[in-house]
């Protein structure tokens, strides 16, 4: 009998063990440092709004938490009103769709109160108890406190309601059960508000709330684990998203941001371009569009001086090329002459032989972190998908080539461009590029 207990307990130990090494450290763990409730930190409060809008109404600052925390772009569908939900998360295990968040009353979440609100930030339950899929980042928005989420909630209620269905989930089993998200909840949501490091200035503190729970910066940038979590111990080491790659923006300075200066860091987020460096698109310019640049310089400076802080990850490619081609389509890198004829009709009036656009600086190639990147999965979607990007007035749209060339011509052309402006050319081909096309 004390053989089969000692066993049981060992196995009990070896089982909490490997759930504990699973679920990892927080995203905030790296820093050593204690963490401490906001009323007992000493410099001041880094959450909520900014100071200059302490004194504004519930609805202006619920409306600047509600960008921040860039609803829009996911509760949004094609061609939909915003906030209506129908926008469609693309998985290797089926699809499934964002709700109605308008205060409809049958649609959408006008029967919410605010503990069910709550519920559904924090804890990812809805209001009918049933579990939400962490598409929806509550494992970040957990680290949002009662009082801005509630601000957020306000702010949706002013809205018009909207009666809109999304379509149904389309996922395979067993991951169309709801009911297993209990057990993934217990292991990888922390369910707990956020805690200020005591270690850290207020700024660093205000970067660090935005990041990691308004903003929620790793549900992209950050590697999963083998349960489908964030690997926080390789964190903002870029990973890959709905067949985009969110880079990494830890302080590695050959791969991430080590060798971006503030101003560049800054640049990036409110307006989605820096020179030598690139435009942001796909994804992240949707976050640009529609959170980023609406934020204060105040809080876009805080968000730098917290991604200085994060230790680089290991290096995932080499440093870009920033130094231009050849102004002759006859010299340099040729790679592909199917690639170069497709670039000569269709791409060299707006990004030239040489990679420096007289057209406009966002069309500029040279530097860019996408180009460079030997996997070519954003070259890619850039030209399957076309870029639109709303912000600044000055920003270049790119119109998509998806249905005007054909998956070799397509895998040609990127392999030519990232070898003639990049560092390393890629070696995509045409199944490459219909797997990127489904994932849109």
């Amino acid at each position: 009998m004390k053989s089969v207990i000692g066993a049981a307990i060992a196995g009990a130990v070896v089982g909490l063990g490997a759930i504990w090494y699973v679920r990892g450290p927080g995203p905030l763990a790296f820093t050593g440092g204690k963490n401490v409730a906001v009323a007992d930190y000493k410099d001041g409060d880094p959450t909520g709004v900014p100071a200059d809008m302490r004194q504004a109404s519930l609805l202006e600052r619920g409306k600047y938490l509600t960008e921040a925390a860039d609803c829009v772009v996911c509760h949004t569908g094609p061609g939909g009103k915003k906030y209506a939900g129908g926008f469609a998360f693309k998985l290797p295990f089926g699809t499934m769709y964002s709700t109605n968040i308008t205060p409809d009353t049958e649609t959408g979440i006008g029967k919410y109160t605010d503990q069910k609100f709550l519920d559904a930030m924090h804890r990812g339950v809805r209001r009918d108890g049933a579990r939400l899929y962490p598409a929806m980042p509550y494992t970040s928005y957990t680290f949002v406190t009662d009082a801005d989420a509630l601000a957020i909630k306000a702010y949706l209620f002013s809205l018009a309601p909207v009666r809109a269905v999304p379509p149904a989930n389309t996922l395979l089993f067993p991951f169309n059960q709801r009911w297993a998200m209990t057990f993934w909840s217990l292991v990888f949501n922390p369910d707990t508000r956020f805690q200020p490091d005591a270690s850290q200035s207020l700024k660093w503190n205000r970067g660090a709330y935005l990041a990691e729970a308004l903003a929620h910066c790793g549900e992209c940038h950050t590697p999963r684990n083998i349960g489908f979590a964030l690997d926080n111990r390789k964190k903002f080491a870029g990973a890959p998203v709905a067949g985009w790659h969110a880079s990494d923006i830890s302080s590695n300075k050959v791969s991430g941001l080590g060798g971006w200066s503030d101003d560049d860091i800054a640049s990036y987020l409110a307006a989605g371009h820096v020179s030598g460096h690139g435009t942001a698109s796909g994804p992240m310019g949707e976050a640009v569009d529609h959170s980023f640049s609406k934020m204060t310089k105040a809080d876009i400076e805080a968000m730098v001086t917290f991604l200085r802080s994060v230790p680089p990850a290991a290096s995932s490619g080499s440093s870009a090329k920033t130094v231009p081609a050849p102004v002759s389509h006859k010299d340099g890198v040729t790679a592909s002459l199917l690639g170069k004829k497709v670039f000569e009709g269709a791409c060299v009036s707006c990004h030239g032989w040489s990679g420096e656009s007289v057209v406009s600086k966002f069309a500029t190639l040279t530097g860019s972190a996408a180009v460079n990147d030997p996997s070519a999965m954003n070259v890619a979607q850039i030209v399957i998908s076309g870029t639109r990007r709303l912000t600044p007035e000055a920003a270049l749209s790119m119109p998509s080539f998806g249905h005007a060339f054909s998956d070799d011509e397509i895998a040609a052309v990127v392999n030519y461009v990232t070898a003639r402006f990049g560092t390393k050319g890629s070696s995509l081909t045409a199944r490459d590029i219909a797997d990127l096309r489904a994932q849109n």
